[in-house]
């Protein structure tokens, strides 16, 4: 019994894979460039004296201007060239982010298969690692997320500082994610907080953008979500099921809640794709721009009330983030985002993480170091991936979450709010010898069937907390029904043969 209160939640990754992650294709263009563990060289070259200024008047009109670029020694003598970003482009210094489309002037011009990626500055972030860490989890915990690398920019020959390198949201990402590039996809900037503004269509025009199909201009996709969203009432859950699927929704929203990234739908409401594929004619989560993760987005919250953020947050009051809010409010939807936390948060530890943050550390620091355009100094790069950092900014001092600590104090509080949510993390859920299936789970009605390869020769039931709740004797089958009828929805244990355990959810909604 102690080895089974004490054992740790651990998911073969495969199985999960199996499980959580969409694979309706396999990612083909870019994955020399995303997957490759070296840092890219990237050399842009411009003709034009004064192509600066050319770039900064054209970030107000957001054009792109033309210039050679070379990567990893391929050349291409005309690509397209611009400034992007909101905050990180306001920063101080010279180190903008730039937006590269490689075919903007060459048409069906790419590398590696695709057209466009972004290198963006590392505004905010001392470590240079927080974009390419959530990153790396999200795609890896089956969000749909843009993949990221690191690239070394030179301008005109001259070394201008370290990058990530980001893909970009666009027909050769939807292509390799969904298999289909048709449908329309919609940006949620520059403030998509999917609050209904009425039927007429042109009333969403500032508030989102419009991607993919533009001569068509079909906004009516959105508009009839964000009336499912808002208007639904009782019928919320089969209203949203017919237009979006829930389950990237809900994918991004444990992700952004285990990194205590706001600037997204959380809590700036913003940052985010929703693409409308023709395959299943329903609206996917896309995530975006989550440099400022690991809490530093704060929103005038300190480092600790970030670590310690309630898994539920969700900014504003009712009505402010109506897809979130809505969500929470069914308990189906609210069960599903404490499961889905409660995955992801087993591979969210220092176990897992420690490793690839040192070894980030070693593939970028000799170019930290010689990036003289960065925004922190490298005693804050090597300080900040063990513990909190204060400097300056803009907006007066500001303290920035270390790496490692950030990791194992969210890690702790999101332990702890589980466990009152119908979450063990502690528990082991393992296929052995006494491998079973349970079914239908989550259980709708008043019991499971329990379905095991060996003979049923006991079956103990256990609450959350491991406390035992009943203990059933010898059955001498394969199969058996459980009733549950008694038990209020939430989530169990079950444990037969002393052995084989799994998780049961109840969930009568």
């Amino acid at each position: 019994m102690k080895d089974f209160i004490n054992c740790k939640l651990i998911f073969l990754i495969n199985l999960f894979i199996l499980l959580n992650i969409n694979t309706k294709a396999q990612t083909v263009s870019g994955n020399t460039l995303y997957g490759s563990a070296a840092v890219h060289d990237v050399y842009l070259n411009f003709s034009q004296a004064g192509y600066w200024d050319s770039l900064t008047a054209n970030y107000i009109s957001d054009v792109y201007m033309k210039c050679t670029m070379t990567i990893d020694g391929t050349s291409y003598p005309t690509v397209g060239i611009k400034f992007k970003g909101n905050s990180s482009y306001n920063g101080q210094g010279n180190k903008k982010s730039l937006k590269i489309g490689i075919d903007e002037f060459v048409a069906g011009q790419k590398y590696d298969g695709i057209k466009k990626f972004n290198l963006n500055n590392g505004f905010k972030d001392p470590t240079m690692m927080r974009e390419k860490i959530a990153l790396d989890f999200a795609n890896q915990m089956g969000v749909y997320a843009p993949r990221c690398t690191y690239a070394r920019v030179y301008l005109n020959n001259v070394y201008w500082g370290l990058y990530t390198l980001v893909e970009e949201i666009d027909k050769t990402f939807l292509s390799g994610r969904f298999n289909d590039k048709k449908g329309n996809l919609f940006k949620g900037d520059p403030q998509g907080d999917l609050k209904w503004l009425g039927a007429t269509v042109s009333n969403y025009y500032p508030k989102y953008e419009l991607k993919t199909n533009s001569t068509a201009n079909n906004w009516s996709d959105l508009v009839h979500a964000i009336d499912n969203i808002n208007n639904s009432g009782v019928n919320f859950y089969d209203s949203l099921e017919s237009v979006v699927n829930t389950a990237s929704v809900i994918k991004t929203w444990a992700f952004c809640s285990i990194f205590s990234n706001l600037d997204s739908y959380l809590g700036s409401g913003h940052n985010y794709f929703l693409y409308d594929d023709s395959i299943s004619l329903k609206l996917n989560y896309i995530t975006w721009d989550v440099n400022e993760s690991f809490g530093n987005f704060s929103m005038g919250m300190a480092v600790s009330q970030m670590e310690s953020l309630s898994m539920f947050y969700v900014n504003g009051p009712p009505g402010n983030r109506p897809l979130y809010q809505n969500m929470l409010a069914n308990p189906t939807y609210k069960l599903r985002l404490i499961n889905e936390i409660c995955n992801m948060l087993t591979y969210f530890t220092n176990a897992n993480l420690n490793s690839k943050i040192d070894s980030l550390k070693l593939v970028i620091n000799n170019d930290v170091i010689a990036d003289t355009n960065k925004f922190y100094s490298y005693t804050n790069f090597v300080n900040n991936i063990n513990s909190d950092v204060t400097v300056a900014s803009n907006m007066g001092n500001q303290t920035i979450a270390g790496l490692k600590p950030f990791i194992q104090n969210r890690n702790s509080s999101l332990t702890s709010q589980l466990a009152s949510n119908g979450c063990f993390v502690g528990l082991k859920e393992f296929v052995s010898e006494q491998h079973f299936d349970l079914y239908p789970n989550p259980v709708k009605g008043d019991g499971v069937t329990i379905k095991s390869q060996a003979q049923i020769k006991s079956i103990e039931l256990y609450n959350n907390f491991s406390e035992k709740l009943f203990d059933m004797g010898p059955q001498d089958k394969n199969e058996i029904y459980l009733p549950l009828n008694r038990y209020a929805p939430g989530l169990y244990i079950i444990k037969i043969n002393g052995a084989g355990v799994k998780k049961v959810v109840i969930d009568r909604n």
